[in-house]
C-alpha cells in the first residue's frame, strides 16, 4: 500500500497554486476542471512522480471549520521535510513568505512555520539525523596547496 495523494483544504485554489509552486517550489501535477469542480494537485520538484498534494477547496462547511480551527490553534495542516530549514527560510523570505515561526531548534529537529495565504499553517522540518547524514555525504574538502 502506498500514499499516492493526500489533500489540504484551501480557500482559493489559484492563490494556493501560486504559493505552493512559486514559494514552496512544488510543481503542478494535475489540473482538471469539470463543471464547477477542479482537481488540482502539486508534487515535490525533487520527486515529481511521488506523493501528490491535492489543493482541495474548503467549500464544505466541515472542511472550512476544521481548517479555521487548526489555523487558530497554530497547528500545521501539513509538514514538509527539507534539507536545511534556515536555507529554505532565507530563500522564501524575499518571496514574501509570512513566517509565523522562524527557524527554531527543538528536540531532534529544526522547524519553521509559514502561512500558506490560503488558510493554513505549513511546518517545514529538518531532522537532526537528516542534517548529519547530509553533511556526512558531502565530499571532503581538498587539502590546501602551499
Amino acid at each position: 500500500m502506498k500514499i499516492k495523494v493526500t489533500h489540504i483544504y484551501v480557500n482559493d485554489q489559484e492563490k494556493a497554486l501560486r504559493f505552493y509552486t512559486d514559494v514552496l517550489g512544488f510543481v503542478k501535477k494535475a489540473d482538471v476542471t469539470q463543471g464547477p469542480f477542479r482537481w488540482l494537485t502539486v508534487a515535490s520538484a525533487e520527486e515529481p512522480d511521488g506523493t501528490e498534494l491535492q489543493l482541495a477547496p474548503n467549500d464544505n462547511p466541515a472542511a472550512r471549520a476544521y481548517q479555521q480551527a487548526m489555523f487558530e490553534q497554530g497547528q500545521p495542516a501539513a509538514m514538509f521535510y527539507v534539507d536545511d530549514v534556515q536555507r529554505e527560510y532565507d530563500r522564501m523570505k524575499p518571496l514574501r513568505a509570512e513566517f509565523t515561526m522562524p527557524p527554531t531548534k527543538v528536540t531532534g529537529s529544526t522547524i519553521a512555520m509559514v502561512n500558506d495565504t490560503c488558510g493554513n499553517l505549513i511546518q517545514i522540518v529538518t531532522l537532526d539525523r537528516q542534517q548529519r547524514s547530509s553533511a556526512d555525504q558531502r565530499p571532503a574538502a581538498a587539502p590546501a596547496r602551499r
